[in-house]
């Protein structure tokens, strides 16, 4: 795996302070190689590059007093929510302190009335779903992974229901975060909207630890729909499928998900989890609302999707028969790695309008097949986002580069169609080299917010804007 640039290192500061935390925090304070190298870790194709220590908070004041010990003698931090990022934002270029987050994970205030609910940052989206269970509420954004809410609000995470409840930046109300000086702040209470001021909670929002580490979080909550109804439709091509999802949200039917597999993906699919899909673009879609509405929202669906070429279109309320349909795409990443065993998986993602996504994917694929690299795709359609997942022989020394060049190329062509680097993994360190080619002068204004913010730059160093 190709190494990510390193930081100069603070021997002196960094000896300093792991010596006070390690007599302040006892047992809650690690050295152990192990432990260094799992907070280092992410689901990722850069090079581990492990803390020096890690403190396992269980307080705001924990935090708090950590940075504090950290901005006295200019050692970075490194805030760890579950470790499931995908850019190398876990990695400690010049060493530092990992503040594991996960023991601060009590849901803190259930406000039903309000559709809100208050949290610690190291609540997981299952752990807060099985919580809300009996209330007949739900929290929205679904990354696929068990993340942490902390760490999806730093790196302003998306997923399968965005195309109807929208990502983090929509559903979080206020945030409590410490700043790199040790200060405490909030952003605001649980008023629905607020012109009072700048909007910090969504300048912390996707800062991925960059700016202040989160330490509380205000979020918003949905009803659970009375009735739920999944589907699914193959396409001849993915352009038709495209075509497809394009009508839909013209139309504006309020789909609560639509996602879209490739004929790789589909293949895979059929292999791992026995099942007999054509192999061709497959689009799946959840419907949310009353009975008669998502019956209605399905019928609607089916004939966009016939006037698309569709075929084999399927739609059941039915739990069951929906987890059936849901199937394919739980099982996805799985399905993937089986295609080449013994392969490594290298995830990325890209965003463009959806007018321009079938052409994106089609370039994309054939791109890969060009530079020799297995690498099918899945994509929240409604919203213009795919990930394409490369399957990487360990064994062959030029396989990281490859995928190093199709990534630079994806993410290239992706500007150039007025898109962005990144739909939902972030910015981290894998992606930070096309920052200043998406957006330009703009990238000056956030090394300035981050100068003046972190004057010592030791929140997260060497990430989004090194």
């Amino acid at each position: 795996m190709p190494a990510p640039a390193t930081l100069p290192r603070n021997e002196t500061g960094i000896a300093a302070a792991l010596g006070i935390l390690a007599q302040r925090f006892g047992e809650r304070f690690s050295r152990g190689e192990d432990i260094r190298r799992q907070h280092g870790h992410t689901m990722t194709w850069l090079a581990n590059q492990p803390p020096d220590a890690v403190v396992f908070a269980e307080t705001t004041e924990e935090v708090a007093e950590t940075v504090r010990i950290c901005a006295d003698h200019g050692v970075p931090v490194i805030p760890f929510g579950t470790g499931t990022s995908l850019e190398g934002h876990l990695n400690a270029p010049a060493g530092g302190v990992s503040i594991d987050l996960a023991r601060m994970d009590q849901v803190l205030r259930v406000n039903a009335e309000d559709l809100d609910v208050v949290v610690q940052p190291g609540v997981t989206r299952r752990q807060l779903n099985e919580y809300l269970r009996d209330t007949g509420l739900f929290f929205a954004v679904d990354p696929g992974a068990d993340a942490s809410l902390g760490g999806m609000a730093a790196t302003r995470a998306s997923g399968t229901n965005a195309v109807r409840y929208g990502t983090m930046r929509d559903n979080v109300v206020a945030v409590e975060a410490v700043l790199a000086d040790g200060t405490v702040i909030r952003t605001g209470g649980r008023a629905r909207k607020s012109s009072a001021g700048y909007d910090l909670t969504r300048l912390l929002v996707g800062s991925e630890g960059t700016l202040g580490i989160i330490t509380e979080l205000t979020l918003r909550l949905h009803g659970i729909p009375e009735a739920i109804s999944g589907a699914r439709c193959s396409f001849p091509s993915v352009e038709a499928a495209a075509e497809a999802v394009i009508m839909t949200i013209q139309i504006g039917l309020p789909v609560a998900r639509i996602e879209l597999l490739d004929a790789m993906a589909v293949g895979a699919i059929n292999a791992y989890s026995k099942l007999d899909l054509p192999e061709t673009p497959l689009l799946l879609l959840e419907f949310h609302g009353s009975e008669a509405g998502v019956a209605e929202q399905a019928e609607t669906f089916r004939e966009i999707a016939v006037d698309a070429g569709g075929t084999g279109f399927a739609a059941s309320a039915d739990a069951e028969e929906r987890g059936r349909i849901w199937r394919a795409r739980h099982d996805a990443y799985w399905a993937l790695r089986a295609l080449e065993p013994g392969s490594d998986a290298l995830s990325t993602d890209v965003c463009v309008p959806i007018s321009r996504l079938a052409e994106m994917i089609s370039a994309t694929a054939e791109k890969a097949r060009e530079m020799g690299i297995t690498a099918p795709i899945l994509g929240h359609a409604g919203d213009g986002n795919f990930h394409a997942i490369f399957l990487l022989d360990p064994a062959d020394p030029g396989a990281a580069a490859r995928a190093e060049r199709l990534i630079g190329w994806m993410s290239e062509t992706a500007i150039a169609m007025e898109g962005t680097v990144t739909g939902e993994h972030g910015i981290g360190q894998g992606k930070a080299a096309y920052l200043d080619r998406e957006l330009g002068p703009a990238t000056d204004v956030m090394r300035a917010i981050k100068r003046a913010l972190d004057p010592q730059d030791i929140l997260n160093p060497g990430k989004i804007v090194p």
